[in-house]
């Protein structure tokens, strides 16, 4: 694929960043993150892109897009990552690289939180690694559809 854009989806209450739940989430914004992630792509010869969404149907219509677009989607779902079959099956209309990113590791949080629909349509999940793990995604995707 001669696209080199990575794609990367925030879903709900990801705007809030750095204010909510710090203990969980960290300090970092989304915008302070977006400019560590899109610095890091210019440097690995890649573009990024990022889109943010409370809204389910918005966040569908961000994968439709890169459909055409991207060669990679990085998505922290938020919360539909444990409710959203149809992001589920947006996701699995798009033939490029897929990274399932959270901030904080869900397994050691609520039982509720254990199930993800997006993990099975993933090339990769990352989790854990607080903010930075969007800069770690960043590199996995720029090698990936570099090697394309």
């Amino acid at each position: 694929m001669s696209v080199q854009e990575i794609l990367v989806i925030n879903g709900p209450n990801l705007n809030l960043l750095g204010q909510r739940q710090p203990e969980i989430y960290g300090h970092d914004t989304l915008a302070s993150i977006e400019d560590k992630c899109a610095e890091l792509a210019r440097e690995l010869g890649v573009s990024v892109r990022f889109g943010q969404s409370n809204h389910e149907g918005a966040i569908i219509d961000l994968i439709h897009e890169a459909r055409e677009k991207s060669a990679a989607i990085i998505i922290n779902a938020g919360a539909y990552t444990h409710t959203s079959i149809a992001i589920h099956d947006a996701l699995k209309t798009f033939d490029g690289y897929i990274i399932e990113l959270h901030i904080s590791n869900p397994h050691a949080r609520e039982e509720f939180r254990h199930v993800s629909w997006i993990s099975s349509v993933a090339d990769a999940v990352m989790a854990g690694a607080g903010a930075y793990g969007y800069e770690l995604a960043t590199r996995l995707a720029a090698e990936k559809i570099k090697a394309d």
